[in-house]
């Protein structure tokens, strides 16, 4: 099968398309190495995510009985009623 030979103009946009790849990995390099990005607030990352973190949810006031003392409750409160 023989090689399909470029016209002048599909070369370059394939060198554009090279050229904007290299440009765009270059510009995520310097952007890593000068720490743009890091700290996301989703992730938590680095010192500023620290300061932003949320406590746990707080503990509500509610008595929370087992079931069997649940309906050992209901049993009485029906049979004082009755």
């Amino acid at each position: 099968m023989a090689k399909r030979e470029k016209n002048p103009q599909e070369h370059a946009e394939g060198l554009l398309v090279e050229t904007a790849k290299a440009i765009g990995g270059i510009a995520g390099k310097l952007a890593h190495a000068v720490g743009a990005g890091e700290s996301h607030p989703a992730t938590g990352g680095g010192s500023a995510g620290a300061q932003q973190k949320r406590g746990k949810l707080q503990p509500k006031n509610k008595s929370r009985l087992p079931r069997r003392q649940k309906k050992a409750q209901k049993k009485a409160a029906k049979l004082q009623a009755a």
